[in-house]
Order: C-alpha cells, then sequence, then structure tokens
C-alpha cells in the first residue's frame, strides 16, 4: 500500500521535503516554530510500530531538526511528542518554544487558533532553519 499523508496534516502543513524516514512538514502555525516528522511508512499509529532500527532513524530525524532550531531560531526549548489524539498516523512534532510566546510555559495544543505564516514570513523561516545542512534532507524544491 502506498504511503498517503493523513488529510489532517495535508490540510494544516506544507511539505518541505524528505528525510530517509520521514516527510517533513511545516505546521501552518507562525507564532512557534513547528515541524512534523510523519514516517512514510502506511498503517502506523505509534512508535512501537517501527521496526528498531526505524525508531532509532525518527529519533536521530527528530534530533536534527531539532538541531537546526537551536542553531538557527535560538529556541529557549524543544518541545517533542507524538501525541495523535486527533490524527491516528504516527507523527511527531518538533515545536521550536521561546519563554516569551504566548502559550509559555503551558503547551501550544488547544491554546489558540492556528495562525497561518504570511508568504514572506514563511519563505525567511524555512530559510533560517537551513534544512539543506541536515544529512540526507531533499527539499520539495529539489
Amino acid at each position: 500500500m502506498d504511503f498517503q499523508l493523513h488529510p489532517r496534516l495535508e490540510a494544516d502543513t506544507l511539505c518541505l521535503g524528505h528525510l530517509p524516514l520521514s516527510r517533513v512538514l511545516l505546521m501552518q502555525e507562525r507564532r512557534y516554530p513547528w515541524i512534523i516528522l510523519v514516517p512514510t511508512i502506511q498503517g502506523l499509529v505509534e512508535v512501537s510500530d517501527l521496526e528498531e532500527a526505524d525508531q532509532a532513524r525518527l529519533i536521530l530525524e527528530s534530533s536534527w531538526i531539532g538541531v537546526q532550531m537551536r542553531k538557527h531560531l535560538q529556541v529557549d526549548k524543544l518541545n517533542v511528542a507524538a501525541i495523535g489524539n486527533m490524527v491516528p498516523q504516527l507523527h511527531f512534532h518538533i515545536i521550536g518554544r521561546f519563554r516569551d510566546d504566548p502559550a509559555w510555559p503551558a503547551p501550544v495544543w488547544g491554546r489558540f487558533e492556528p495562525e497561518a505564516y504570511s508568504e514572506e514570513a514563511r519563505v525567511d523561516l524555512i530559510e533560517r532553519l537551513s534544512l539543506h545542512e541536515i544529512p540526507l534532507f531533499q527539499s520539495m524544491n529539489g
């Protein structure tokens, strides 16, 4: 069965590219730099559904994203979670948090209606993240 992204993730995100295991998505919420990794294996719900090597790969890929957020965005904290209450498809949230962000220190979920990026702000964030520095990252732009 070919991989299909859950419709909610498709609607709420922009695909930035791919890593060896995961699709790299940007959550359309301008208040927080928020990347979602979705392993491109159909039918996954929990991390334990992955083979052990892929479990390690998912952690490594999320760490690569976190390094970019810390290095280029100077986030104060990374929130990493695989919740899946609304979207059962396995996905990892990597959210950069700042002590002065609107939800700090509470979780970001359910706090506000999402605010989409302007095109300029989205392009700026993507450039600042420098995802091309991540080993094996393939951009949607080639």
